[in-house]
């Protein structure tokens, strides 16, 4: 990879953050981000809500929450790049400093990526670089693995390949099935996005690479 370098200011954006959740599914750690902001443990306000899918439960769940969330699905016969038009036009009129991907379950684009450059995070149920995309947990158990976790990375254009921010493990017990493996990684991955988050937008940080050094290392 080529050697790239930034110092991310301190902090990162002017503070509350405006953040952008995308999500396709049930929205679990939409919720989990929300709490952590409402709570003040991460200093955001969740501005919008956009999903590819019109049946997505997250979007029930922003509705409670008092957000009007934003349903853009792919229409038959649509090109990808017509469609993902149409998601950077929902996010980028809700104004975010920062998109969390939480269940987006699309590969975005280098033209998406490129509008909001290190500032998409995505949260993943495996110890990065092992076992991307699809089914990780299942995968892990599948290789044998006595130790799992979850990891927070910047998002590029490649499928959870971008630099990791921030990551948690947990011993894999005797017998797990992926069901429980992945209830118990869920639980983590709570904890760790919205942690994660709050360093991230305290800035400070650097990339070198695809290392991200934090001033304060240790946690998360």
């Amino acid at each position: 990879m080529r050697e790239t370098s930034y110092r991310a200011p301190s902090p990162l954006v002017k503070l509350p953050a405006r953040i952008v959740v995308m999500l396709s599914g049930r929205g679990s750690n939409f919720d989990a981000l929300a709490d952590a902001c409402q709570e003040g443990r991460v200093p955001a306000a969740i501005v919008g809500v956009v999903s590819d899918k019109e049946s997505a439960a997250g979007l029930e769940k922003a509705r409670r929450r008092g957000i009007e969330p934003v349903a853009v699905a792919r229409k038959a016969g649509e090109g990808r790049a017509s469609h993902e038009e149409r998601l950077v036009d929902a996010v980028r009129q809700l104004g975010p400093d920062l998109i969390c991907l939480a269940g987006f379950m699309r590969v975005l684009s280098p033209e998406f990526v490129g509008e909001f450059p290190l500032r998409i995070l995505n949260i993943h149920p495996s110890l990065l670089p092992s076992f991307p995309g699809l089914h990780a947990q299942r995968q892990a158990l599948e290789y044998g693995c006595r130790v799992a976790g979850a990891t927070v990375h910047f998002v590029d254009s490649g499928v959870d390949s971008g630099p990791i921010v921030g990551q948690v493990a947990l011993a894999v017990e005797e017998g797990e099935t992926e069901e429980r493996l992945s209830e118990r990684i869920l639980g983590l991955e709570h904890r760790l996005y919205a942690e994660t988050l709050a360093r991230v937008l305290a800035g400070g940080w650097e990339l070198h690479g695809r290392s991200v050094r934090f001033p304060n290392p240790g946690a998360a």
